[in-house]
């Protein structure tokens, strides 16, 4: 594929394209931390959104959705960042990469894998990049695990547990709709078979999921507990939990033959993360402090745009997650487990991708747009 070149000193200029909650509070403020990267313009829909931000973070490139192309070309934007719900990923993705546009899109890379697969072809046929925002593969508590997995100090690596769960308040929250591409497993079941994917360096070969629901009218559209089990190669297991009709958890262990290790607080941004390493029986607890997530995505991918390089991860990595996903949404379905052909060229994380940057001091005060549990 033919890549964009990039002058090396100078700063590669982003759009951020939809400004909902994870915008607001984690990606905009991230620029202040990503010192190849540079905020140059805001895209949304919302006109009150566009005049507040743009003053907060003296942005003066202003657009609406339907001016995407024309931004893109006015503003000589290299990278946008996609925040959009995720049924409107593909379309937003399209119009990027046909303006010349590299893609940083927020995950799950699309609601199904024929979208993924679009995007993917879209990003192909213009020649840019594309990379899923999996924040976690640059994380040092998440990279830490994998480092220790990879090392044999808890033998072989042979039975994943996760949970990651919390109370969605209002029913009329995105991810409580599913035309807009909601439900636990699309949100942030996602990030425990990518987790699970991630430690294994594999891809399951057979997948089977089930629901658990109260009967609470927020549930209407999506589930609201989706418990579910991945059978990797090499006699390999995970289990995960997802809910948003439970008390906040986040954290997974990798049971290995000889020890453990465990992270708590795994897949946040906003806390400290503390990694407990098990070997015959004797535990090691340490606490990695907060940092800046996004700001490492943003410095990753900037620099991947610079040297003209595949990212890790790439589409390829959003779509074979959402292949799982599917799956067991179909397992659901049909009550039943479902075999899964191989993932194609799909890179795995590495512990050499850590990139730490110091946290955003607080969240900033949000306009038109509500917290993942409001």
């Amino acid at each position: 594929m033919a890549k964009k070149s990039q002058p090396p000193a100078r700063k590669i200029r982003y759009a951020v394209v939809g400004l909902g909650h994870i915008a607001q509070a984690a990606v905009l403020p991230a620029f202040a931390h990503a010192g190849n990267s540079e905020l140059v313009a805001l895209v949304t829909g919302d006109a009150k959104k566009l005049n507040e931000l743009g003053k907060r973070y003296k942005v003066s490139a202003l657009y609406g959705y339907e001016d995407l192309a024309r931004c893109i070309e006015r503003e000589r934007i290299d990278a946008v960042y996609v925040a959009t719900p995720n049924s409107e990923h593909l379309p937003i993705v399209e119009r990027a990469a046909g303006a010349g546009a590299h893609v940083l899109c927020e995950k799950p890379l699309a609601v199904t894998a024929r979208e993924c697969r679009a995007m993917i072809h879209a990003c192909d046929q213009a020649g840019v990049l594309l990379m899923t925002a999996y924040r976690l593969h640059f994380d040092p508590a998440n990279l830490k695990a994998l480092e220790v997995a990879r090392s044999g100090k808890i033998g072989e690596p042979r039975h994943f547990i996760s949970s990651f769960s919390y109370q969605i308040k209002d029913q009329s929250n995105i991810r409580l709709q599913a035309e807009l591409g909601g439900g636990p497993l699309h949100d942030i079941g996602i990030y425990c078979v990518n987790a699970a994917r991630s430690l294994f360096q594999a891809d399951p070969i057979e997948v089977q999921a089930w629901t658990a629901a109260s009967g609470d009218k927020r549930f209407a559209e999506v589930e609201e507990t989706v418990t579910a089990m991945l059978r990797f190669p090499e006699g390999r297991l995970a289990t995960f939990m997802c809910s948003f009709g439970l008390a906040t958890t986040s954290w997974f262990e990798l049971l290995g033959t000889k020890g453990a290790v465990c992270l708590d607080a795994a897949y946040e941004y906003t806390d400290p993360t503390e990694v407990t390493v098990t070997v015959n029986e004797k535990a090691r607890t340490s606490t990695i402090a907060k940092r800046d997530q996004f700001a490492s995505e943003l410095v990753y991918f900037s620099d991947c745009v610079r040297k003209g390089q595949q990212p890790e991860p790439s589409g390829r990595e959003g779509l074979a997650d959402v292949r799982v996903i599917h799956a067991l949404l179909q397992s659901i379905a049909r009550n039943r487990p479902l075999r899964l052909a191989p993932a194609r060229a799909v890179r795995h994380p590495s512990p050499r991708q850590e990139i730490r940057r110091a946290p955003v001091r607080r969240e900033p005060r949000l306009i038109h747009a509500r917290s993942a549990s409001q």
